[in-house]
């Protein structure tokens, strides 16, 4: 639609409007939408094309043709019901489909792998291939199964977040979910197929396997766990002083907890609200010496004044309404950066410098400014809200304004605001109705020419044959007269006797103007308003330092978080913002997670007919956290709604990878081996499935971990895959031990 738009353009030019009328796009969301969509098609496409290196690099050529053979079906099938429910490829369901590359190559990596490892078990020397696939495949089919399921009951609850934030995540779980159970299908059906006809058997039964030296280091390093309880348990409090700092991480503000992070857009705005009563002239003057400064920003590529007006509409203002904002003392400035790749730095790092530069430049107390940048997600009214609720209007608008005044003192707190506007005086004109009636002058004839004179009258069309349209014939006074009370009054009016002037028919008083009063859910309300920058750049944190404050300063102030006040006969003030959104996410995030943990725990215990075994099996799922929150701070990164997303999802596939190697694990004590040897055995068999899972994970997630948004569930996945990996091989099979070892000794 933006193509066709500016082809129109260019074809009316020299007829709708002059040849040498030289028409600028300032903003053109098509031709962004289009570029992300572009680049997360290549990622798509990096990221199966990796995938595969991947697995030639392990398990060779032919094998890992049939692996992606998964890849396309999947995909396939998954994009087909996406059609039938509704989804459009956009950058959400994009990205889910990035996501599933890591996984769905999952079952048949299991199940070519265990294909691959017992044609070189000497006693299927002589074995017809078939049968050997068939027995391979069937040995894996019911954890397989079971772990699919685990990854699926994982993800699904997080389908059901309400809220702004529930369609964003919504594509996710479902095409997740999606691509694992048909992943499933297709590792039961084509995978076998596919081996049967491409595997190379005569080849491969040629050599013995041998046993790589990680496999042999980890039986060294397992025979001497196991060897002595001291040392079992001296490694089980290892880890869980490793998982205690990490944790910690959060609590000394090393890694900062966030909704979203900042995207990287090529557009923000900047809001000027000068004082009631500051001329249109002044108003100007004064935001073009301020925009004029932009310039010595390298990567800002132009920018546009609106004043006395709004900017057209934009995704930020829909919440906060910046289109209807109108009036002499409000100013606009939208600024539009170079194309992200033709800069080194972030839009979020422009925006901190301009904020900086904006503030060196104005007097706060003339002028409120704020720097909006475009939310990566659902837009809020404000990073940092807190209403004021209370019996008397009155007396709310002055607890506001002493919040305001809290907020203007708080370090990091920046771009504060209130919805409220000063004590203002207005003039009003009462006519004197029996003077008047006396004089012989209509009141209406009065305010006729009240109006005329302030507003203007339009008298009619002006027709002139060369031009396209009629011009309307406009009357009003000049803008000093209609400025002067005394010229106003000093105006003529025609009666009965003659001339009168209008200030002996008319007196002028002076009122108060009234306050705007906000309404939310039918209960009036002021908003004050704030931003967060530096260090935490996260409205929790904001938020807590202000609490803070109001608890030295307004001790008997109830503070609410999730509801709206119940008692309207006392002064009250509620968050909102950011935080609600924050909240409302985590929130159902958290939700989800422990309906995901039930479902799995059920799951497990229904299949291993225990209620200790699935414990074991679960025990790596916090432990990924080792690998989560460090990574964060590696990275400089915030821990978000879609770092949570990445954990949760990860905790499936811990879940799926403990599953077949505790499955293992009996498969080797119902043969007759001892606790100690199946232990051992089901790691250094069952690893290099896991391992490969594992990278598959990493490399598929790898291509979106330069990306804003889904940064934290890149780290996530990453970092959590290679702690889980780790653990899954080390304290699954400690744990199982133990297990075991205390049941039969009972």
């Amino acid at each position: 639609m933006a193509k066709a738009i500016i082809q129109r353009v260019e074809l009316v030019k020299g007829k709708a409007y002059p040849q040498d009328l030289n028409i600028s796009v300032t903003r053109n969301y098509g031709q962004t939408a289009k570029e992300k969509s572009d680049e997360l098609l290549e990622h798509l496409f990096i990221a199966t094309f990796a995938v595969a290196l991947l697995i030639v690099f392990f398990l060779g050529v032919r094998a890992s043709f049939i692996v992606m053979i998964a890849v396309p079906v999947t995909l396939a099938i998954t994009l087909f019901i996406y059609y039938f429910m509704g989804y459009t490829l956009n950058r959400v369901t994009l990205f889910a489909l990035i996501f599933c590359i890591g996984i769905l190559v999952d079952d048949p990596i299991v199940d070519v792998e265990n294909i691959v490892r017992h044609i070189h078990l000497p006693e299927n020397k002589n074995k017809p291939f078939r049968d050997i696939i068939v027995e391979a495949v069937n040995e894996v089919r019911s954890p397989l199964v079971l772990a699919t399921f685990t990854v699926i009951v994982a993800l699904m609850p997080m389908a059901f977040v309400r809220g702004l934030m529930g369609p964003y995540m919504r594509p996710m779980p479902i095409g997740a979910s999606l691509a694992m159970f048909f992943s499933m299908v297709v590792a039961f059906i084509i995978t076998p197929w596919s081996a049967y006809h491409l595997l190379k058997v005569s080849k491969a039964q040629k050599h013995e396997h041998k046993e790589d030296v990680f496999t042999r280091i980890y039986r060294q390093i397992m025979g001497y766990l196991l060897s002595r309880k001291l040392h079992l348990y001296s490694f089980l409090g290892l880890v869980v002083l490793l998982f205690l700092l990490s944790v910690s991480l959060i609590y000394f503000k090393k890694v900062y907890i966030k909704m979203l992070p900042f995207d990287n857009k090529s557009e923000f705005q900047l809001i000027f609200d000068y004082k009631e009563g500051t001329s249109l002239e002044e108003n100007f003057a004064l935001t073009s010496k301020i925009a004029n400064q932009l310039k010595t920003i390298p990567e800002i590529e132009n920018y546009q004044l609106y004043i006395g007006t709004s900017a057209p509409y934009n995704f930020n203002g829909l919440i906060r309404h910046y289109y209807l904002r109108a009036g002499s003392n409000v100013a606009d400035v939208q600024v539009n950066l170079l194309d992200k790749h033709k800069r080194d730095r972030q839009s979020h790092q422009i925006a901190k410098e301009v904020r900086k530069l904006i503030a060196s430049l104005v007097d706060k107390d003339k002028v409120r400014t704020k720097v909006a940048e475009i939310p990566p997600g659902p837009p809020v009214l404000q990073t940092l809200v807190l209403e004021v609720y209370g019996p008397n209007y009155k007396g709310q608008i002055d607890l506001a304004r002493q919040l305001l005044t809290i907020f203007d003192s708080t370090s990091g707190i920046v771009d504060s605001d209130w919805y409220m506007t000063e004590e203002q005086k207005e003039e009003v004109f009462k006519v004197n109705k029996l003077k008047a009636n006396s004089l012989g002058i209509g009141v209406d004839r009065i305010y006729a020419l009240l109006s005329t004179s302030l507003q203007g009258k339009v008298l009619g069309l002006f027709h002139q044959p060369e031009f396209r349209e009629d011009v309307p014939l406009f009357l009003h006074l000049d803008r000093f007269r209609r400025s002067s009370l005394s010229d106003l009054l000093a105006l003529k009016v025609r009666g009965a006797r003659g001339l009168v002037e209008l200030g002996e028919v008319v007196k002028v008083e002076q009122r108060e103007v009234p306050y705007p009063i906000y309404h939310k859910n039918l209960l009036p309300v002021v908003y004050v308003t704030g931003d967060v920058t530096e260090p935490e750049e996260s409205p929790v944190y904001g938020m807590l330092k202000i609490n803070q404050k109001l608890k030295e300063n307004f001790p008997r102030l109830k503070v609410l978080y999730t509801s709206l006040p119940s008692d309207k006969e006392k002064n009250t003030v509620k968050w909102d913002g950011e935080w609600q959104i924050t909240y409302e996410v985590f929130r159902d995030l958290g939700l989800a997670f422990a309906v995901a943990i039930l479902l799995i725990y059920l799951l497990v215990v229904g299949w291993f007919k225990s209620y200790l075994t699935p414990l074991t099996i679960m025990a790596p799922i916090p432990l990924s956290l080792i690998g989560i929150i460090p990574a964060h701070y590696l990275f400089q990164a915030f821990f978000t709604a879609t770092s949570m997303i990445g954990f949760i999802a990860g905790a499936g596939i811990v879940v799926r990878n403990s599953i077949i190697l505790v499955d293992f694990i009996e498969l080797r004590l119902a043969e007759g081996d001892d606790l100690k040897s199946a232990v051992i055995e089901a790691g250094a068999v069952r690893f290099r499935p896991m391992l490969l899972t594992a990278l598959s994970v990493i490399v598929g997630s790898a291509v979106i971990l330069k990306d804003p948004i889904f940064q934290g569930l890149a780290i996530s996945l990453m970092a959590g895959e290679v702690a889980a990996t780790l653990f899954s091989r080390l304290v699954v099979p400690v744990l199982y031990f133990l297990e075991q070892a205390k049941i039969n000794t009972e």
